[in-house]
């Protein structure tokens, strides 16, 4: 005999759930095989950078020496995407100061460690 238990259909599931007078399975969820949290919480860590060195937090360490700490109060690098630099930036002052000196500032940062692939700034407000 088998110790695995066996897998009703929807339907079946919902007339017991009927006969037990508990709500009825409408979704279109899936049961899912159930994988090994350690594997999972390891996927995550990589997949967000938790705990490792990555560019966009060398450069955020860094910003105030970057920009000044002027700039650095009101602007905020948030991520490297399609190597950009993204930087929010809440005064308009200061966004216009940050795109007349960005050569400037992309040369400050390409001498950071690991952030030599960075190729431009976007500024956004925000």
């Amino acid at each position: 005999m088998s110790a695995e238990p066996k897998e009703f259909s929807r339907e079946i599931e919902n007339l017991v759930a009927g006969f037990r007078e508990v709500p009825e399975d409408k979704g279109r969820s899936r049961q899912r095989p159930v994988q090994d949290l350690g594997a999972l919480v390891e996927a995550l860590m990589v997949k967000h950078k938790i705990g490792r060195a990555s560019a966009e937090q060398t450069i955020r360490d860094h910003w105030a020496a970057v920009v000044g700490a002027a700039n650095a109060s009101y602007s905020h690098a948030v991520t490297i995407e399609a190597n950009k630099l993204h930087v929010l930036v809440s005064h308009s002052v200061v966004r216009n100061e940050l795109f007349f000196h960005r050569q400037s500032i992309l040369a400050k940062i390409k001498a950071l460690p690991g952030c030599a692939t960075v190729r431009g700034l976007v500024l956004r407000s925000g």
